[in-house]
């Protein structure tokens, strides 16, 4: 898969009629890195929906693990990325508290599939995300970000830990880099294909 950059032309007599977008979530726990994997692929300046966090978290909001988190999003982050001129994908970070998960059921409607973020220091803030997804049978895989100093961990002992089925994809990948953030997103929309074919009898 090929990314191309935002600044291509249409070709003469393209209909847009022809034009695809493909919708991709971002899910995973709080502070897990979604706002930074949006940021790092997206072409276009992301929409950020962050607020500060404030004392009405405390007690609600567990920053253990990322005490050096000041923000969180409220609503949703978004991107966009050019894979050619006639087709797109459109990134959807979704919130990571529970008091925002109403939203999860409007920004699924019409996903190819999710790429759900592990934190492996708070690897149990990742399992809504999973249940959620496995729940609606929408594509997805988990991208275990290797945050600094975090202990790294084998995919496979990862794909245990949360119970995951062999078909699910586990990759390790690093939100701040634009090629590993590119890895992730090419894995999903190649597993997603494949589970598409596999669904038509």
């Amino acid at each position: 898969m090929e990314f191309a950059g935002s600044d291509r032309l249409r070709p003469a007599g393209r209909s847009l009629a022809a034009a695809t977008a493909l919708k991709i979530l971002v899910a995973g726990g709080f502070g897990a890195g979604k706002t930074t994997l949006v940021g790092t692929i997206s072409e276009i300046r992301p929409l950020h929906t962050e607020e500060l966090l404030s004392d009405r978290g405390m007690g609600v909001d567990d920053i253990s693990g990322v005490e050096t988190k000041v923000t969180t999003t409220v609503a949703l982050d978004f991107g966009r990325i050019t894979i050619r001129e006639d087709l797109w994908l459109y990134l959807f970070g979704t919130p990571g508290q529970d008091r925002f998960w109403f939203m999860w059921d409007e920004l699924s409607l019409g996903a190819l599939g999710a790429v759900v973020i592990a934190d492996t220091r708070r690897l149990q803030d990742c399992f809504p995300a999973v249940d959620y997804f496995e729940q609606r049978s929408l594509p997805f895989v988990v991208a275990v970000n290797c945050f600094d100093g975090a202990r790294r961990h084998d995919p496979a002992k990862v794909r245990r830990a949360l119970g995951l089925d062999e078909l699910t994809p586990v990759v390790m990948c690093d939100a701040r880099n634009r090629a590993s953030v590119k890895d992730v997103l090419t894995t999903l929309v190649t597993h997603a294909v494949g589970a598409a074919y596999q669904s038509v009898p």
